[in-house]
């Protein structure tokens, strides 16, 4: 089988589209033969090694988190999955190796995939959804009524926080590019301004939550924006020891648990939670589309990897 690896950490120029074993499921594991992948800006960061310290030093190692599929076979002892399953979910990053034709995984890190989703769509949600989840529901507590301005509204973590946000009843605020006003206005987003020359002081005690996800703020900044009482999260790993000693801020990361997938599978068989693709390729031109948009920023929406049925 195929998959993207490195053989060191560094820039997209380690990447390699190389031929590896087929895994074989142990204890408690499945094996996917995946459909689809999703591409998030941490893989760049994680292949890059500023997350060594977590992701480890063996090589030569997989990349990409993301996936949806179907089962494939299933180890001694799995009993959640069966062969010919739908399945989505992310692997932990010490695994990753996303970006392959099949994958391993622990029987309770894959999820029913929402039968309303394509694989395309349900492999571009996991990590954008499970981190707003958990950014609104278990660090800010956001209630109906409240209000949440979200850097970034557009991005797949933003995108992802104004439709949980509006779900739960709370009026939405945010920025994006200018030539992306009326989509956000589209999506639910009440008071849109342009992320160019945003200014925080003029948003001064406003919002019950600031939710920056495009790590486009200080903490200071955050802080003037909110109401007395009110929570900034950042989903920037690196303020973890600033936000620990500020009782106001806190970080959420893309970490699943059964309830985080609970929540974002049943709000996209809703069809309230839907991520945008921005471009889909297949897994031999996906080497060259990871470097462009991780050079370029480009595609606006999420870049997925396709394998055939």
């Amino acid at each position: 089988m195929q998959r993207i690896q490195c053989h060191r950490y560094g820039g997209p120029s380690e990447m390699r589209l190389e031929q590896v074993d087929l895994p074989v499921p142990g204890p408690g594991q499945i094996r996917v033969r995946v459909r689809a992948a999703g591409a998030n800006p941490a893989d760049g960061a994680i292949r890059s090694g500023r997350l060594r310290l977590v992701s480890g030093h063996r090589f030569p190692r997989g990349l990409g988190h993301d996936f949806a599929g179907v089962v494939d076979a299933v180890g001694p002892q799995a009993a959640r999955h069966r062969p010919g399953a739908e399945v989505y979910g992310i692997r932990g990053i010490r695994e990753a190796g996303a970006f392959a034709e099949y994958l391993v995984v622990d029987e309770e890190k894959a999820f029913p995939k929402p039968s309303a989703l394509s694989f395309e769509l349900a492999a571009a949600l996991p990590m954008p959804g499970v981190t707003a989840w958990s950014a609104l529901h278990d660090k800010a507590r956001l209630r109906a009524g409240q209000s949440i301005f979200i850097t970034g509204c557009l991005g797949g973590v933003g995108r992802a926080a104004a439709q949980l946000a509006l779900m739960r009843g709370a009026e939405v605020a945010g920025n994006c590019s200018a030539a992306s006003r009326e989509e956000a206005l589209g999506l639910g987003v009440g008071d849109v301004a342009d992320y160019r020359g945003f200014d925080p002081a003029a948003h001064r005690g406003r919002y019950d939550v600031v939710l920056d996800t495009a790590t486009a703020l200080t903490m200071s900044q955050c802080a003037t924006m909110l109401k007395p009482g009110g929570v900034a999260v950042h989903v920037a790993p690196y303020k973890l020891p600033a936000c620990l000693v500020r009782r106001r801020h806190k970080v959420a990361a893309g970490s699943p648990t059964p309830e985080h997938m609970a929540g974002i599978t049943d709000a996209a068989q809703q069809g309230r939670l839907i991520p945008k693709i921005g471009r889909t390729v297949p897994l031999a031109d996906a080497i060259e589309a990871l470097t462009d948009q991780e050079t370029t920023g480009r595609p606006h929406g999420k870049l997925v990897i396709t394998f055939g049925a």
